[in-house]
C-alpha cells in the first residue's frame, strides 16, 4: 500500500487500508456534498477510486460491490463530520475473504448472524461460510423431512463448560438445548441482508462425517442398529457417520442436497468431508458389498467414492462443491474448491491437481483457539495453541505455496468452532479484534511489507467503536 499525507488530516483509522491513499489540504463536510457515482468497467471486481476535493465527492467502480466498498471506505474516512481532500485507488488482492461460523454446537439466530454480516461488511469480508449440521446439531429446516429438526435440533443437555469432555469423563450441564433451527423464511431473510452488503452465503451440510444429527433424526442410516434419537453431546470426533452402502441414505442426502440448493441460490455448497472415521464401514455389511461391488480397495476408497458422488451430483446442479482438505484423497471433480485446514502441503496438492484453494490453517485463522491474552477469562479449543493478533496480521494465503500455484488461490477464511462458543457475547470477543488483522491481511497486498505497530494504532480507534456499539472485542495483545 502507498500513503501519501499532505496537511494535518489523516487516514489514521482506516481497515483495511486502501491500496494508495493521497490526502491533501482541505475538508469538505459530509452534509453539504453528494456523492457522485460512476462506472468505469476498467476497474477490476470491487475496486474503486474516490477522489474528494473542493468540487465535491466522486466515487468509481466497474461493479455496485466496488461501490458498496468504496462507501464503507467513506464512512470511516469522515472525521468530525467531514472528508479530508483525497485521491483514493484501491481494490482487493484476495476475492475470498470469509468467516465461518459452526451453528452446530450452539446456535445463535437470526439476529446474531445479521450483527456479524453489518461488521463483515463493515470491514469489507466478502463471505459467510454458514457451517449449518454437526453431529451435536441440526440447524437447517426441511419441510420434507421434518424428523431433522424434529430429533436433530434438539438435545437434552450440552457438554459442560469444561469444553473437551470425552467418552470416559464427560460431564453434561443438565440443560435442555433447543430446538434451534433456521426456516426457510429465516434463511430467504438473511439471504437478502447478505445480498445487500455484497456477501456471500456458502451453507455446509456435511457428509459423511459429522452426521450425527442427521442420524439421531434417521437412524436407519447409520451403520449399526439401535442408534439413540438424540445428537451427539460431548466434542470430538464422532464414529456413527453415515453408511456409504446404504442406497436409501444416499438418495436422501441427495434430496436434501436438492432443498439446499433451493434454499441457497448462489454457486456454492459446501460438503465438509473431514474426520470421517472408518471403524463402522469396517464392520458394516452393506459398506463392504459397495466395496467389492466397485472394485474398492479399502474404505478409504469408499470414502473417496461418496465424495466423487456428490460433487459430481452438484455440479449437474450447476453448482461448485467446497470440501475440507480430507475430500482431496477422493480425486473430486476438479470444479471442486479445496479448503485447506491441515497441512500446506494439501493446498500444494490440490493445486497440482486442478482446483482452486482456500486456505484457512488451524494454526493462524481458527479463531477458536486461544488468542494469547494474558489472564484471559474466556474458554477455547486446543489451549495449548496461538492464534494472535500479530499472528493473524501476518497471514499470508500464499505462504508455502510454489509461484506456479498462487493463481489457484481464492483466499482465505477465519474459523469460528463452536464448542467453546456459547453465545453472541462469546463470539465477539474471539472473532474481534483478530478479524480486524484478517480483513486486512486479505484485502491488502501479500508481497508489500506490513507494519503491524502502525496496524495497531488504527485497530485500537475500531476497538473503540466496536464496544461502543455494544460488540464484545477483546484487548489487541
Amino acid at each position: 500500500m502507498s500513503l501519501t499525507v499532505v496537511g494535518v488530516i489523516c487516514a489514521a483509522a482506516l481497515i483495511p487500508m486502501p491500496k494508495s491513499i493521497q490526502i491533501n489540504t482541505g475538508s469538505v463536510s459530509t452534509g453539504e456534498v453528494q456523492i457522485v457515482e460512476k462506472t468505469d468497467k476498467a476497474l477490476v471486481p470491487e475496486g474503486y477510486r474516490i477522489k474528494i476535493d473542493e468540487k465535491g465527492v466522486v466515487v468509481s467502480a466497474s461493479d455496485e460491490a466496488g461501490k458498496f466498498r468504496a462507501r464503507t471506505t467513506l464512512k470511516q474516512l469522515s472525521e468530525n463530520g467531514r472528508w479530508p481532500y483525497c485521491a483514493i485507488e484501491d481494490e482487493p488482492s484476495f476475492r475470498w475473504r470469509g468467516v465461518m461460523l459452526d451453528e452446530g454446537r450452539h446456535f445463535f439466530g437470526k439476529e446474531a448472524v445479521k450483527n456479524l454480516l453489518d461488521t463483515m461488511a463493515k470491514y469489507k469480508l466478502n463471505v459467510f461460510h454458514w457451517h449449518l449440521t454437526e453431529d451435536q446439531g441440526w440447524r437447517l429446516d426441511i419441510p420434507q423431512f421434518p424428523e431433522l429438526v424434529k430429533y436433530g435440533a434438539v438435545r437434552p443437555e450440552s457438554a459442560a463448560r469444561t469444553c473437551r469432555g470425552g467418552p470416559d469423563d464427560f460431564r453434561g450441564d443438565g440443560q435442555k438445548y433447543g430446538p434451534f433451527f433456521y426456516t426457510s423464511a429465516d434463511i430467504k431473510e438473511i439471504l437478502e441482508y447478505a445480498n445487500k452488503r455484497f456477501i456471500t452465503i456458502v451453507p455446509e451440510v456435511e457428509i459423511p462425517g459429522h452426521v450425527r444429527a442427521l442420524l439421531a433424526s434417521h437412524p436407519e442410516f447409520a451403520c449399526r442398529e439401535g442408534l439413540s434419537r438424540v445428537p451427539r453431546l460431548m466434542y470430538g470426533v464422532e464414529y456413527d457417520v453415515l453408511c456409504a452402502g446404504n442406497d436409501d441414505a444416499i438418495r436422501f442426502m441427495e434430496k436434501v442436497y436438492d432443498e439446499v440448493c433451493k434454499l441457497f441460490p448462489g454457486r456454492y455448497i459446501h460438503i465438509g468431508g473431514d474426520e470421517c472415521p472408518k471403524e463402522r464401514w469396517k464392520e458394516c455389511s452393506k459398506c463392504q458389498a459397495r466395496i467389492k461391488k466397485l472394485g474398492l480397495k479399502d474404505e478409504d476408497e469408499l470414502q473417496a467414492w461418496i465424495t466423487r458422488h456428490f460433487t459430481d451430483y452438484l455440479a449437474k446442479k450447476g453448482r461448485i462443491a467446497i470440501g475440507w482438505d480430507e475430500v482431496l484423497a477422493g480425486n473430486p471433480s476438479q470444479d471442486t474448491i479445496i479448503q485447506n485446514w491441515r497441512r500446506s502441503k494439501y493446498a500444494v496438492d490440490a493445486a497440482k491437481k486442478g482446483h482452486d484453494i482456500i486456505i484457512s490453517p488451524v494454526g493462524t485463522t481458527y479463531f477458536s483457539v486461544p488468542q494469547g491474552i494474558e489472564d484471559d477469562p474466556f474458554t477455547y479449543l486446543s489451549p495449548k495453541m496461538r492464534s494472535s493478533l500479530k499472528n493473524v496480521y501476518s497471514f499470508n494465503p500464499y505462504s508455502l505455496i510454489p509461484p506456479e500455484s498462487k493463481g489457484r488461490v481464492l483466499g482465505g477464511e477465519c474459523c469460528l468452532w463452536t464448542e467453546c462458543i456459547w453465545n453472541e457475547y462469546d463470539l465477539a470477543w474471539k472473532l474481534w479484534p483478530r478479524g480486524l488483522a484478517f480483513a486486512e491481511a486479505m484485502w491488502t497486498n501479500p508481497k508489500e511489507p506490513r507494519d503491524y505497530e502502525e496496524f495497531k494504532k488504527r485497530a485500537k480507534v475500531h476497538r473503540k467503536e466496536l464496544i461502543s456499539s455494544k460488540i464484545n472485542c477483546a484487548p489487541l495483545e
